[in-house]
C-alpha cells in the first residue's frame, strides 16, 4: 500500500475528520503521513481541538492500517483520494468532495457523461416505465447512469442501464461490504463482473446503512453527475435532497411530471413549480445539456456567443490556464454559477478543464 493512500484511509476511519478538517491537516503538515505521527499538541496547533486531537492519537494506536488494506485487497476494493488522477473529475469540482472513495469496479473516462436518476422506493407503474425508458436511452447513447442502489427507482435505473449494455454507478450509504438492500447484492456483482461501472462509497468497510449516512451519499450522487432527474418522490423523499444538492453544485435538475393527486408525484411536481425542468421525453436530457451536437459532431466547436457570460469567459480564457477562483474575481460571478457555465462551455468544446478547476480556451 502506498504511504500516500495508507494515511488517507487511516484518517477516513476517524469520525469527525471530514473534508474541511482534512484540508486543515494537509495545509498545516503538508502531507497526512506527518499528520498521522504528529503529537497531540501539534494536532491541536493545527486546529483540531482537544477532543478530536485525542481521538486521533487513540485511533492511530488501535487501528492496524496494514490489516485494513488487506481487507480492501481481499474484497478487490480500490481507494481513490483527492490526489489520485483517477478520482472522478465531476465530483472533484464540487465544494468539499469526499477525501476518500472506496470503489468496487472502476470509473471510466466515459463517466464524465453521467446523469443521476433518483426517486421513490415505491414507484408506480408509470414511474417504473419512465425510469426504464430514460435509463435505457441514456445508456444506449453513451451516458452513464448514477443512482443509489435503493429499492424502487434506483434499482430500476441501474438494471435498465445494464440491460442496454451501458455503464452505471451505484453510490452506497454504507461500507462496500455492507450492501444495502441485501437483495441487490447480485446487481452489484453484475456491475463489477461485466465491467460496466462501479459501486462506490466514502464510508469505511463495516459501516452499517444508517439513516444519517444517506444525505451525504446523495451529495455524491449529484456530484458525480452533470444532471439529476427525479422520477417520483414524496414531499419528504431523499430524492429531493439529491435535487437540492445538484442545484447547490450548479448542476441541472429535471423532474418527471405526475398525477397532481398522487403522493408519489407531490415532490416532483413541486420541483417543477420551483424551477426544475420538466422531463417529457428522453431527448429532453440531451437538449438540456446540449449533448446532441457534441455527440454527433465531437470535432466541431460551436460559435462563441456574441453576448453573455459565456462570451465574457471566452474572452478572459486563453491557452494559459486560469483557476475558477481567478475567473470569479475577474467577472464578479459566484463560483457555482461559473461552474455551471464552464460545464456547458466544455460540452460545447469551447473550453477544457486541465485539472484542479483550472480552465483553458480550446478556440483561437
Amino acid at each position: 500500500m502506498a504511504e500516500h493512500t495508507r494515511h488517507w484511509i487511516g484518517f477516513n476511519l476517524i469520525r469527525g475528520i471530514g473534508p474541511a478538517r482534512l484540508r486543515i491537516l494537509l495545509d498545516h503538515f503538508g502531507d497526512l503521513e506527518r499528520a498521522w505521527i504528529a503529537p497531540k499538541s501539534a494536532l491541536r496547533a493545527a486546529g483540531l481541538g482537544e477532543k478530536l486531537a485525542g481521538e486521533v492519537v487513540r485511533h492511530r494506536i488501535e487501528v492496524d492500517l496494514d490489516r485494513e488494506w488487506e481487507r480492501l485487497e481481499r474484497l478487490q476494493i480500490r481507494t481513490l483520494t483527492w490526489r489520485d488522477a483517477a478520482y472522478p473529475r465531476r465530483l472533484a469540482e464540487i465544494d468539499q468532495p469526499p477525501p476518500v472513495l472506496y470503489v468496487h469496479g472502476r470509473f471510466a473516462e466515459a463517466d464524465l457523461w453521467s446523469v443521476a436518476i433518483v426517486g421513490t422506493r415505491k414507484p408506480t407503474a408509470y414511474g417504473r416505465r419512465a425510469t426504464q425508458e430514460m435509463s435505457g436511452f441514456l445508456a444506449e447513447n453513451g451516458v452513464s447512469v448514477v443512482s443509489g442502489l435503493a429499492r424502487g427507482v434506483d434499482t430500476v435505473a441501474h438494471r435498465a442501464a445494464l440491460n442496454a449494455g451501458g455503464r452505471t454507478i451505484a453510490v452506497l450509504g454504507s461500507g462496500l461490504d455492507r450492501v444495502y438492500p441485501s437483495e441487490n447484492g447480485g446487481l452489484v456483482e453484475e456491475i463489477v463482473r461485466r465491467d460496466l461501472g462501479a459501486v462506490v462509497s466514502d464510508y469505511p468497510l463495516g459501516t452499517p446503512p444508517e439513516g444519517p449516512n444517506f444525505p451525504p451519499r446523495n451529495r455524491i450522487i449529484s456530484g458525480l453527475s452533470l444532471a439529476t432527474v427525479v422520477v417520483e418522490a414524496g414531499i419528504k423523499s431523499g430524492a429531493l435532497i439529491t435535487a437540492r444538492f445538484a442545484v447547490e453544485q450548479g448542476r441541472d435538475v429535471l423532474a418527471v411530471p405526475g398525477n397532481i393527486y398522487g403522493d408519489q408525484s407531490a415532490g416532483t411536481n413541486r420541483l417543477i413549480r420551483d424551477g426544475a425542468l420538466p422531463y417529457l421525453k428522453p431527448e429532453d436530457i440531451l437538449d438540456v445539456l446540449d449533448w446532441a451536437r457534441t455527440v454527433q459532431y465531437p470535432d466541431r466547436v460551436r460559435p462563441v456567443p456574441e453576448v453573455g457570460l459565456e462570451r465574457s469567459l471566452h474572452e478572459k480564457l486563453g491557452r494559459d490556464a486560469k483557476h475558477i477562483n481567478e475567473l470569479s474575481a475577474e467577472t464578479g460571478v459566484p463560483i457555482a454559477e461559473l461552474a455551471a457555465a464552464l460545464t456547458v462551455m466544455e460540452l460545447k468544446g469551447l473550453v477544457e478543464q486541465v485539472g484542479g478547476m483550472n480552465f483553458v480556451s480550446t478556440g483561437d
